[in-house]
């Protein structure tokens, strides 16, 4: 555990509160992929069978249970709660299409060819095309919605300090994973064209808050 790590964990937790509490306080699911959330769900189940024959420790046992919980939370919500409000039409991304390639590259390169090793390669790889339905209805609705983009740019905060976290790795302890930092700087990317139209609207806002205010 390095700082990084920890950081990157409660940005990566933050995103899923803000998106439970967006859904929660508005009572709608608008603006919200929920095949992105469902690819999210099949990430952790696939990365934390470990729950069931190992304990590391109990931050880290807490920590995979509430991404668990909250996960499957946000989809009873999308598919069951609120699913008038489910944006259906906007949300066509056909996530097969990275469901198979990911699945077949976990055969082909991973650390052991175990079933729980390639589950868990499985779900890094997935992990970092997961948000692409997202993206994918951002781009045809036009416009995030202020929470929405709030949750996204946790998500790639997370990811950018996951880099910083393999970097300490590699330095301090020599470790390196080629998997893990490969698929990350791959979900990083995805992300940059957000972080620039987030960082732009930011900027936006304030400056015709500062107009307002003169």
């Amino acid at each position: 555990m390095n700082i990084f790590r920890l950081l990157g964990d409660f940005s990566h937790l933050a995103a899923i509160i803000i998106l439970l509490a967006k859904i929660w306080a508005t009572r709608s699911c608008a603006g919200v992929s929920g095949k992105s959330v469902v690819l999210y769900a099949l990430v952790f189940v696939c990365r934390y069978l470990d729950l069931c024959l190992h304990f590391i420790s109990l931050y880290n046992t807490i920590m995979k249970v509430i991404y668990l919980v909250s996960t499957f939370l946000t989809i009873y919500f999308i598919y069951f709660k609120f699913k008038t409000t489910y944006n259906r039409n906007y949300d066509s991304f056909r996530i097969e299409l990275l469901i198979l390639p990911t699945l077949a590259l976990a055969f082909l390169w991973n650390h052991d060819f175990s079933v729980l090793e390639i589950l868990w390669t499985f779900s890094i790889y997935l992990e970092s095309v997961a948000i692409l339905p997202q993206l994918y209805m951002v781009s045809k609705t036009g416009e995030a919605e202020t929470i929405t983009s709030h949750y996204l740019f946790a998500l790639g905060i997370y990811r950018f300090l996951y880099i910083f976290n393999w970097i300490y790795r590699y330095y301090m302890e020599s470790v390196i994973d080629w998997i893990s930092i490969i698929s990350g700087i791959i979900q990083t990317v995805l992300y940059c064209d957000f972080f620039y139209l987030y960082v732009t609207k930011v900027l936006r806002g304030r400056q015709i808050r500062l107009r307002e205010n003169i």
